[in-house]
């Protein structure tokens, strides 16, 4: 299994060649007259997770740029297929685009038995945004009753109370209720998954105790930790994270080599978009997103910012569809 996680580094490229690409000249093509009113941005999942939260940091940059109002909207359900179906069917004309993650544009062909919508075939990929990884946190007082104050202590926990713990995700398919299964699957052990309707509401269960784990995006997860009402014990990464160098990797502190679940969040518009209303929110969105105050914002919060080319991202597409579908397989996860 581990070959199909070498692919993240596939993820970190994307990234690396994305910080430079806004700089890249394009050959001038014959403008749409676009855009002429508000432009929505729609996010799959419920208000306070890291789809929304970067949504909400881009949109105000695109409106300055743009000179027109790009509104975010929360249009949660079926981790994340609701707002994606309904970006996928809605008129190629620029107005109406998507926050896209490696749940609707990675994960899901392989989960879902039904899609109601392509992610390749369906969608004009613009650029993407960031990339993050995810962090294993359970609510601090808890963990300290059940002593719990590591990885490896939650999997003996965990194996000598079989049944007792459950896990919160913001929703079937999304990463974080994948990098759970991959967890259960490498472990042994069993966890009953509790999915919510996005990462702010499964937040507010585990920040209450109502849930027991979760495998949280970092930069939704962050402000909790550092508040101190969530214990981080390692992240989902291959690789430690810059915002939180001292926490480990799972690889490194439950031993189990070639674990690997990170997340990725990216622009898309329908198939069919105008090329040239494409290029210019690839461009604008990088500006954004190299800008010293953006850039900071995000890599403080945990994410690694992009804005590499629709092309490049349409690469990551592919290939992180070919990468989840054996994981997804061997997980045992699947949605009906």
């Amino acid at each position: 299994m581990t070959s199909n996680f070498k692919t993240n580094r596939r993820l970190a490229l994307a990234i690396s060649v994305g910080t430079a690409m806004f700089s890249i000249a394009i050959p001038a093509l014959a403008q749409t007259a676009w855009p002429t009113k508000p432009v929505k941005i729609v996010v799959p999942f419920a208000p306070g997770g890291t789809t929304d939260i970067l949504a909400r940091a881009v949109a105000p940059e695109l409106s300055k740029a743009f000179g027109q109002t790009f509104i975010v909207d929360n249009r949660g359900g079926a981790g994340g297929n609701v707002g994606a179906d309904i970006v996928a069917k809605s008129p190629a004309d620029g107005y109406t685009l998507l926050m896209g993650t490696v749940g609707t544009h990675g994960i899901n062909k392989s989960l879902y038995s039904k899609m109601l919508y392509d992610p390749q075939k369906d969608f004009a990929p613009i650029t993407l945004v960031a990339g993050v990884p995810n962090v294993m946190v359970m609510q601090t007082e808890k963990a300290k009753a059940l002593g719990i104050n590591s990885v490896s202590d939650f999997i003996a926990y965990a194996k000598a109370h079989p049944g007792q713990l459950n896990m919160a995700s913001s929703g079937n398919g999304t990463s974080i209720h994948l990098a759970g299964e991959l967890f259960k699957s490498m472990t042994g052990i069993f966890m009953t998954h509790i999915p919510y309707t996005g990462s702010g509401p499964a937040m507010m269960g585990m920040v209450s105790g109502t849930v027991d784990v979760m495998f949280d995006n970092l930069p939704s997860a962050m402000p909790q930790i550092k508040g101190g009402k969530l214990k981080a014990f390692a992240v989902t990464s291959s690789q430690r994270s810059a915002a939180m160098p001292d926490l480990p990797t799972i690889e490194e502190a439950g031993k189990l080599k070639g674990f690997e679940a990170s997340s990725w969040f990216g622009l898309l518009a329908p198939a069919g978009t105008p090329a040239d209303v494409v290029l210019r929110l690839q461009q604008e969105t990088a500006k954004a997103l190299n800008s010293p105050a953006i850039k900071e914002k995000l890599l403080a919060q945990g994410a690694i910012p992009s804005g590499n080319s629709p092309q490049e991202f349409a690469r990551l597409i592919d290939a992180e569809i070919k990468k989840w579908a054996p994981v997804v397989k061997a997980s045992g996860a699947r949605v009906d």
